[in-house]
C-alpha cells in the first residue's frame, strides 16, 4: 500500500489519500491521472489493469485501488 500511496502523492501531494474517498466523484483525479496511475501500478506491481476495471468504484479511494491491485495479483 505504501508504494501505491507514493504514486498517488507524486500526482497530487495536496490530497490526503489515506482518508480521501471520492477521488473520481469529486474530480480529484482526471483521465490523465488514471492513465499515469495504471502505468505506475504496472511498473511497481507488475499488474495490468484491464479496461473493464477502470471504473469509478475502483479509483475513488486508495483503499479501493489497492484492493483491485491485490485482487488482480491473485488472479
Amino acid at each position: 500500500m505504501e508504494a501505491l500511496l507514493n504514486i498517488l502523492n507524486e500526482l497530487h501531494p495536496e490530497v490526503d489519500f489515506e482518508t480521501a474517498t471520492g477521488l473520481i466523484d469529486d474530480k480529484v483525479l482526471d483521465s490523465f491521472d488514471i492513465v499515469t496511475i495504471v502505468a505506475e501500478i504496472d511498473a511497481e506491481y507488475d499488474v495490468q489493469i484491464p479496461a473493464v476495471e477502470l471504473t469509478p468504484d475502483n479509483f475513488n479511494s486508495a483503499q479501493a485501488l489497492y484492493a483491485l491491485v491485490e485482487r488482480l495479483m491473485e488472479e
